[in-house]
């Protein structure tokens, strides 16, 4: 199964026990209270469901879900 925007968006939210809707695609999640540990469970979940090939380092460098889509080559 390939990752979506809105799975992307989802699993953020569900991290920081938000509603998807709340997230926006632009903005920093950080702001958010998105953590270190956060993006880690993120990318090993990404990792183990999606094959995601990304590092910590990429996905922190611009915590914002419309960077990871890029990032992780969700259309």
């Amino acid at each position: 199964m390939a990752l979506t925007l809105e799975q992307i968006r989802a699993d953020v939210a569900d991290c920081l026990g938000e509603d998807p809707a709340d997230i926006p695609d632009d903005e920093n999640l950080v702001d958010y209270g998105l953590d270190s540990v956060r993006v880690m469970t993120l990318l090993e979940r990404w990792r183990r469901e999606h094959t995601v090939a990304a590092d910590f380092a990429d996905l922190a460098e611009q915590p914002t879900v419309e960077a990871w889509a890029a990032l992780l080559g969700v259309s």
